[in-house]
């Protein structure tokens, strides 16, 4: 009996110890391609839905509710012999403490996603060499979503998993394929290059304060957690001064203004001014959209 007990719980311990960190749905739409072989995408589909949730990215620990959740669409647009372009839309949420609310972290569209895939072969992937173009880009935004997920819960908590993207992208330039590059705009290299750079901390405060300070708190106080969002948001001014219209604070600002506008929805007259303000100020693409607000 003792036997039994001591291998249940080693076998217990190393579910619990291999347990991978996310939770992604993968999708892919091929549409708009013709004639081509729909069980190949079933493949495609299943292969990168295991190299997401079936590798462990983090040395630490999570429970099965506790895995970061996020999705994946990729959609194609052309394909010659295995060589497929389109783009992919990574989304990723976690929830909010103390209610069923899921907030939206991280949802981006990148347009420059080209790949070569092979039916019968496995998806090869190295943190060191880059090998393809798929499992680079699935990987890069798999630790993204990591990095903004960490971010959330501690002060900067994600810059390691970021630096990981950095290592794939510094990687990949050598590759030649679109969406490395430093001399192109708005793309995986400037992303995280971006997300790391001193200059742009305040973003990633913001980014802590906002959840942990602010939509967290809101089962407990409503009106001071929504202040301490307001208190985070102030905080993007310094960016948007120095770097106006930036590539990152457009991917924040894609990611939050629906979840802003419902937030200060019910707040006092004089609360909506001021955000809306600020909200004018430092992410002028959605000022029609603010206005919702009042």
């Amino acid at each position: 009996m003792k036997k039994l007990i001591l291998l249940l719980s080693i076998f217990f311990l190393s579910v619990v110890t291999f347990a991978q960190e996310v939770k992604c749905e993968v999708s892919i739409n091929f549409n708009r391609l013709d004639g081509v072989d729909v069980s190949m995408f079933e493949g495609m589909k299943q292969q990168v839905y295991e190299f997401i949730n079936n590798r462990k990215w983090t040395g630490d620990v999570f429970k099965e509710n506790e895995k970061i959740e996020f999705s994946v669409l990729i959609e194609l647009t052309s394909v010659q012999g295995t060589t497929f372009e389109g783009t992919i839309q990574v989304q990723s949420r976690r929830p909010v403490f103390g209610s069923a609310y899921n907030s939206t972290i991280f949802s981006f569209k990148d347009e420059n996603f080209s790949f070569t895939y092979d039916r019968f072969a496995n998806l090869e992937y190295s943190e060191s060499t880059f090998l393809s173009n798929l499992t680079s880009v699935l990987a890069f935004y798999t630790y993204m979503v990591i990095g903004y997920d960490y971010d959330t819960y501690k002060m900067e908590g994600g810059t390691k998993y970021f630096q990981k993207a950095q290592q794939i992208a510094g990687t990949a330039q050598t590759s030649g394929s679109q969406g490395w590059s430093s001399s192109e705009r708005r793309n995986r290299y400037w992303l995280v290059e971006n997300h790391l750079t001193p200059r742009y901390r305040n973003l990633r405060i913001c980014s802590y304060e906002y959840h942990r300070k602010g939509f967290d708190q809101m089962s407990n106080d409503v009106t001071t957690a929504r202040a301490a969002v307001t208190t985070a948001l102030m905080k993007l001014e310094v960016v948007h001064r120095n770097f106006p219209n930036s590539f990152n604070m457009r991917v924040f600002f894609d990611s939050k203004n629906k979840e802003i506008i419902k937030l200060y929805k019910d707040a006092p007259r004089a609360e909506k001014d001021k955000i809306l303000n600020l909200l004018n100020t430092v992410d002028p693409a959605n000022t029609i959209n603010y206005q919702k607000i009042l």
